[in-house]
């Protein structure tokens, strides 16, 4: 009997290794799609049926998203120039709280994003006389600017987070990694869980 109870919980343990990651991934896509599209889904404010009861269009409020984006990326890049893109940043920079969260995250998604992908240089970084080196994203390489020449900052992004702290450390501390930033990126999140190959 404990036999066939070790071999029944042997079988468990490996069948949640399989369910409960994929089940926890789809939940939390599932998840976000829903709650942006619960958002901004305006079907029922537009729509009504001939008793007058709104009608509900399941994913008009993603492709709400998709529509307000690509429209956003089409005006930036063919008609809205440099000065409107200017007065719009000093009219945006008069409004502290909003300013604050607006650049912030408009400068994570820049980093992550784009042209000028700023965590594309994964480094190892010693921090101790002891061995103990923490693997990050060299984000400044020269720190003269605010009074420490020879040091740079480096990202380092928590496991299971995106969130992260900036470190100042001396420049000869840092190492370059030589895989892509994709790699390293996934391996630090998943808690160094998934190989770099």
């Amino acid at each position: 009997m404990k036999r066939l109870f070790r071999v029944l919980l042997n079988y468990f343990i490996k069948g949640m290794l399989i369910v409960v990651p994929l089940g926890a991934a789809f939940f939390l896509i599932f998840w976000a799609v829903s709650t942006v599209d619960n958002a901004l889904n305006l079907s029922a404010e537009l729509w009504v049926d001939k008793d007058g009861k709104p009608i509900y269009i399941p994913g008009l409020g993603i492709l709400n998203v998709i529509v307000i984006i690509l429209v956003a990326g089409i005006l930036v890049t063919n008609v809205i120039t440099d000065p409107i893109k200017g007065w719009f940043h000093r009219w945006l920079n008069r409004l502290p709280i909003f300013k604050f969260l607006y650049s912030s995250i408009k400068d994570l998604t820049e980093a992550l994003v784009g042209d000028e992908k700023k965590f594309n240089e994964p480094v190892l970084v010693e921090m101790n006389a002891y061995g103990l080196k923490k693997i990050g994203f060299m984000v400044q390489k020269d720190m003269a600017s605010i009074g420490l020449p020879g040091d740079v900052a480096v990202y380092f992004p928590w496991s299971y987070s995106f969130a992260g702290q900036v470190v100042i450390v001396a420049a000869d501390k840092v190492k370059p990694i030589d895989k892509s930033a994709a790699d390293v990126m996934k391996f630090v999140i998943s808690g160094g869980v998934s190989g770099l190959e």
